[in-house]
């Protein structure tokens, strides 16, 4: 039976059992920031084991597509060396919504094993929950008790665990319940009992039947649930491991066109090749990298992104070892698209853009993986001579920093070279770096707790009510004088402190004696501090005081700031779901947008995005910001920040139904008071990353009034239309090529004429010829012609013509063929070359070379009659 038939009986099987089929969640969970990629089918569902949501339906069945690479599941480093290890994988399962219960699901699990399935059901065991005294847990003798009441299992091979094997829990509070497992003895005589739970493949867990009935605290204590619900999940390759009836996952058709794929590629089948584990890695690699870009995932340096790039570079790694040195990646994609492109369409729709984005990884890899591989060389010679074995972590830092390798790439490089790796050492060297980052923050932890804060009134403070005001009668509650500025925190305060990539606001702020200018707000902890500098003395008598921010420069942000939000969705229509913010800066002058993106931007793509987001500033949609649970903003489609920590209640800022973000920033009413949106400049600013600047509102009007003035400035010099003005520039740099070309052709065929002259200036040293001579603004290529003809008219000549062309050097020796065993040219011009602080080479009979300080060429040319 084939895998895409198997996934379809056990959809249908519980479609008949009144099951609702919902589609898998996406394996990238781009609107959950707290979740690196989806790990279980019960995620999409955990707002209702939750108490936090509900469907339309009670009972549901579907395939998840999962990731597992980090966390307690993280089981990278056994993929490719056993046979049941993955990155990705499917899991099958069936879920009951407060509906039935463990009757129900041990029953049908049952029928779907052994009487659609046909596994045999001697070679089956069912494990139950034995109970645990310190949670005062009994054990689950009602599903022991249905397992042998429900289904005809042999009573013997109903068998009671602990809470490690037996009890499931969502984290360290919340739902949980006992779960009974089913696993399958294939050992040749039948002998698994003593395996089950042993980690040994010959018996395994197929399927796991989860029973949520208890609520756990945050003080650890256990209620039941109002409601009970069922959760199963049944490993999909194992499952198709057991009914093809093969020992290993990766002989099953659901790796098997890949591993052909891959023998086809090195012209040696996977069966016969020495290097099956890289086979196996790069199969298994492929379908993680494909499916999370399908679902919008992108290689990247930080979180989701660098799980991504590091899983790609180890499987590029791997395919070293099958002597691909060229990108190869990309043409699996289409072998994965064709074989699991009907149970996902994602697949087959974003083929292209999945296959763009390996192979642009892989090239960059490539450059990479050489000029690391270069270092650790180096490295490791340094080793041999001293005769150790442990590469310092100071290296493997060096190498993961500065070249973008992997710590565990290294890890593997190293071990193949009989190399350990200093990670205590490596560790230290990241926490230097981390401590030197956190040194530079404009303020500091220590600098809030100083006790040299002067406090004027006590009670909170720090209480931002800056979203519907800029000014603000307030008090300063304490303040701290030092030599450079004075910081000041306030009871309540307009001013917008430094987060999510805006700007903190100026001001002033002002009390009975004194005024001071507010330059910076920065956010440390929960306080808000004020970085000031005084305008009329400080001393202050009382904590009474008149906040105001610069309401110009507040509105010049509060535009870019929303514009960045119509930019993202803007984006994400013209270039794909993939594109997510990577960074941001919006202030009064300008915003800056970092977001994910593998390669250039056409310029029709930015005047379509341009056309989109100017369009939403047209239609003048007021925004709607609230205030709601995140789970509820979540499950609405509120776009995230990835990496960033959200609070149980979230501000969320809707813009019509274009765009839905969670945002604390600041923002205009309506999107008709941005008045202008320009894109000023695109560009690269790290693999996978791209980066926009823009203006808006009157700065954009004066960048387009700057380039109109421009255009018409340039008509009128050029004595045409403006909107002729760039056919008419390209007509006169087309002349000027042109006139280029014909000046260079007339001053060789001058240089040419001039041989005679310059071959009578010969002098007569060791029995031949040595010339030199000097030009003026010659190109290269023309004494190159040069050298070529004097070499012929003059085959028992050796000379060097130096010339100058700007503030450049230009080195040109020639050899003739009767000199060719007494000079090298190459050899020559680099000892020329080098007095004058240059260098270059070339063939023994003709060699160019180049400097940069003209003042020398008396001491080159001297050079060269020394070496004659």
């Amino acid at each position: 039976m084939q895998s895409n038939e198997i996934r379809r009986q056990f959809i249908d099987f519980f479609r008949e059992k009144e099951h609702t089929f919902v589609k898998s969640a996406s394996v990238v969970p781009l609107d959950d920031p707290t979740l690196l990629f989806t790990n279980a089918g019960m995620n999409q569902f955990k707002d209702i084991f939750l108490g936090k949501g509900e469907r339309s339906y009670k009972r549901a069945v579907n395939s998840q597509k999962c990731i597992r690479v980090s966390g307690k599941h993280n089981d990278l480093e056994e993929v490719g060396h056993d046979t049941y290890h993955h990155t990705f994988f499917e899991m099958l399962g069936n879920w009951s919504f407060g509906d039935y219960y463990k009757r129900e699901a041990i029953a049908w699990a049952w029928e779907l094993l052994t009487e659609v399935w046909k596994l045999p059901k001697e070679r089956l065991y069912a494990t139950v929950f034995g109970g645990h005294d310190a949670d005062g847990l009994e054990a689950d003798t009602e599903a022991e008790k249905l397992w042998k009441e429900v289904t005809d299992i042999d009573p013997g091979h109903v068998l009671r665990f602990g809470k490690e094997d037996n009890f499931w829990e969502m984290g360290a509070s919340g739902p949980c319940g006992p779960c009974s497992e089913i696993h399958i003895d294939l050992t040749p005589d039948l002998s698994g009992r003593e395996l089950v739970n042993a980690g040994v493949p010959q018996v395994i867990e197929i399927w796991n039947l989860v029973f949520i009935q208890y609520n756990r605290d945050t003080q650890g204590r256990l209620s039941p649930l109002p409601a009970r619900h069922v959760d199963t999940g049944a490993g999909f390759e194992r499952i198709v491991a057991v009914l093809q009836n093969k020992s290993s996952n990766y002989d099953t058709d659901v790796f098997s066109p890949l591993l052909t794929a891959i023998g086809d590629m090195t012209g040696v089948s996977y069966e016969k090749s020495p290097e099956q584990i890289a086979y196996r890695v790069i199969a298994d690699h492929v379908r993680m990298l494909s499916f999370s870009i399908a679902d919008g995932g992108m290689p990247s340096n930080e979180g989701r992104g660098y799980v991504m790039r590091r899983i790609l570079r180890r499987a590029a790694r791997y395919g070293r070892k099958l002597n691909f040195s060229q990108p190869f990646l990309y043409k699996l994609v289409p072998v994965l698209a064709a074989q699991m492109g009907e149970a996902y369409p994602e697949l087959r729709e974003r083929q292209d853009h999945i296959v763009k984005i390996i192979k642009s990884e892989e090239e960059q890899f490539n450059r990479t993986l050489d000029r690391g591989l270069d270092i650790f060389a180096k490295i490791e010679a340094g080793l041999r001579q001293r005769g150790e074995k442990t590469v310092p972590g100071e290296e493997v830092f060096k190498l993961y920093d500065t070249y973008g390798f992997p710590v565990d790439l290294t890890r593997v490089i190293a071990g193949e070279k009989g190399l350990e790796i200093d990670m205590p050492g490596f560790e230290k060297a990241m926490a230097a770096q981390r401590e030197r980052a956190r040194a530079s923050a404009k303020f500091n932890a220590e600098e809030v707790q100083s006790d040299a804060w002067v406090v004027l009134s006590t009670g909170e403070d720090s209480r931002f009510i800056g979203y519907d005001t800029t000014a603000a009668e307030t008090e300063i509650s304490r303040y701290l004088v030092k030599e450079d500025a004075i910081l000041v925190r306030l009871k309540e305060t307009p001013f917008y402190a430094e987060a999510g990539g805006q700007v903190g606001d100026t001001g002033l702020i002002r009390g009975k004696d004194f005024e001071l200018r507010v330059t910076d707000t920065q956010k440390q902890g929960e306080a808000i501090i004020h970085h000031c500098v005084p305008l009329a003395g400080f001393k202050p008598a009382e904590a009474a005081v008149s906040a105001r921010v610069t309401d110009d420069a507040r509105r010049r942000t509060i535009k870019n700031h929303t514009a960045t939000h119509l930019l993202q969705a803007a984006l994400q229509q013209v270039l794909g779901d993939h594109v997510h913010q990577a960074g941001s800066l919006v202030d009064p002058e300008r915003l800056r947008f970092d977001f994910t993106h593998f390669e250039k931007i056409e310029e029709r793509q930015l005047r379509e995005v341009e056309r989109i987001v100017n369009g939403e500033i047209q239609k003048n949609t007021p925004l709607d910001i609230r205030r709601k649970k995140f789970d509820e903003a979540k499950n609405e489609g509120a776009m995230a920040l990835f990496g960033e920590k959200y609070g149980d209640v979230v501000r969320t800022v809707r813009i019509g139904d274009f765009s839905y973000e969670l945002c604390g920033g600041t923002h205009v009413r309506a999107t008709g008071e941005i008045g202008l949106f320009l894109i000023t400049q695109e560009s690269s600013i790290a693999s996978g990353v791209r980066r926009i600047e823009a203006v808006t509102g009157p700065a954009a009007l004066e960048l387009a009034q700057q380039a109109r003035a421009a255009l018409q400035k340039s008509g009128q010099l050029l004595n045409t239309a403006p909107e002729e003005v760039a056919a008419k520039i390209e007509t006169v740099l087309e002349e000027k090529r042109r006139l280029e070309k014909e000046l260079k052709e007339s001053r060789s065929q001058q240089l040419l004429a001039n041989l005679d002259g310059i071959l009578k200036e010969a002098e007569q040293k060791n029995g031949h010829a040595v010339i030199t001579h000097t030009l003026k603004d010659v190109e290269m290529n023309a004494l190159k012609d040069l050298g070529d003809r004097l070499r012929q008219k003059a085959p028992d000549s050796v000379g060097l013509i130096a010339a100058t062309n700007g503030d450049k050097l230009a080195f040109m020796v020639f050899v003739g063929d009767q000199l060719l065993d007494k000079y090298k040219a190459g050899d020559l011009v680099r000892e020329v070359a080098r007095a004058a602080g240059g260098g270059g080479g070339g063939r023994p009979h003709l060699a160019t070379a180049g400097a940069r300080d003209v003042a020398k060429m008396d001491e080159a040319l001297k050079r060269f009659r020394e070496l004659i």
